[in-house]
This record gives C-alpha cells, structure tokens and sequence, in this order.
C-alpha cells in the first residue's frame, strides 16, 4: 500500500549536487487521491533533483500503461502515457505554490512533498480522446470525412457577388429613408430654424 511518506523528499541531509529519485505508480497511488478512471496504471516515475546552495531544480519524467476503456467502443486496453514536468524550488518567507513551474518553501523546510506533482503529471499526460489502436485508424478516417471544407476561388467569387447584391439593397434603402426623411413634421422644421437663426 502506497504511503504519502514515500513521496518526501528530504534534501536537507544530502550534498550538492545531482541526485536521482524513481517511483514505482499503481492504481493506490491514485486511490489518495480518490480518482478511479483507470482500470490499472503501470507508470515509472523519474526524478532528477539538482540540489544547489539557494534552490532545488526538479526534472520530473514518467513513461508507462494505463488501462481504460475506448471511448468509442467501450473495450478496455492499455493506452500508451509519457509525459514530463520542470519545476524550480526556492525558499522565502513562507508557502507559496501559485506558479505551476515554482514552489516557494519556508526557511527551516528540510523535506519536499513531490506526490501532488507526479499526480498533475500523469494526469495531464492522458489524451482527452482515448481511442483503442484496433480502430484508431477508421476512427480518424471517419473523423477526417467531417472536417469543413476550405473554400475555392469559386466559392469566395459567390460569396463577394452575394455581398454586392446586399450593399446595393442597403443602399437603395438607405435612399428611401432619407427621401421619407424630407418629409418631415413641420415643428421639427420650426425647432431647427430657432438653432440656426441664433
């Protein structure tokens, strides 16, 4: 049973310099986080840590199964995920995890918590369509036949006439109103003749 204490990290007793960390995820790494949308997950997780005097610079890398079912036909099969992640850790004055690429841990901190990382990692790397391989290729076939045609000079020449067409309509109505404008109510007409014989 995996354990959060298996993914601290603590780097206040090791020398500068680079260091290596492996992980080993299943489904139970999951399970902490109450994420059930795979049937199983075999990933290796890598990570590359450079301890200098003022930061810890953190390579993250993963590369392995997961099982889920096919979008399209619901038959479950092992769906292929790699995937890395950067991130910078410098030391202030207090918690700061706003940025996705740098975590900011208090002075006297002596230990990282890296399980929250590698779970966006994973979780990102998964494609948002998951499709089985079998039919992976008819299935973007299929998809292909949807996609909008681009338009031909012919097309843009149709298009241009309609637009002349509408601009000579909306011109010609603009003439009617301006001719029904002419006749207008006589106290307007006395209104406008007090602004201009000022």
């Amino acid at each position: 049973m995996v354990n959060e204490k298996d993914f601290l990290i603590q780097f206040t007793g090791l020398k500068l310099g680079e260091h290596q960390f492996e992980y080993h995820i299943e489904n139970d790494f999951f399970d902490m986080f109450n994420y059930s949308e795979f049937n199983s997950t075999n990933i290796q997780v890598n990570i590359t840590m450079l301890k200098k005097t003022t930061m810890l610079e953190l390579q993250f890398s993963h590369k392995g199964t997961i099982n889920v079912p096919c979008d399209v036909t619901n038959e479950d099969f092992d769906l292929p995920i790699e995937g890395n992640l950067n991130l910078l850790v410098k030391f202030g004055e207090e918690f700061n995890n706003d940025s996705e690429d740098l975590l900011i841990l208090p002075q006297g901190e002596f230990q990282l918590n890296v399980m929250q990382y590698i779970y966006e990692m994973i979780a990102l790397s998964v494609p948002y369509k998951r499709i089985h391989p079998d039919i992976a290729a008819d299935y973007e076939e299929e998809e292909s036949g949807d996609e909008l045609d681009f338009l031909d000079s012919d097309d843009l020449e149709m298009i241009n006439e309609d637009d002349a067409d509408n601009d000579e309509e909306n011109n010609n109505e603009t003439e009617e109103n301006s001719d029904n404008n002419k006749d207008t109510d006589p106290r307007w007409d006395k209104l406008k003749q007090l602004l201009t014989d000022k």
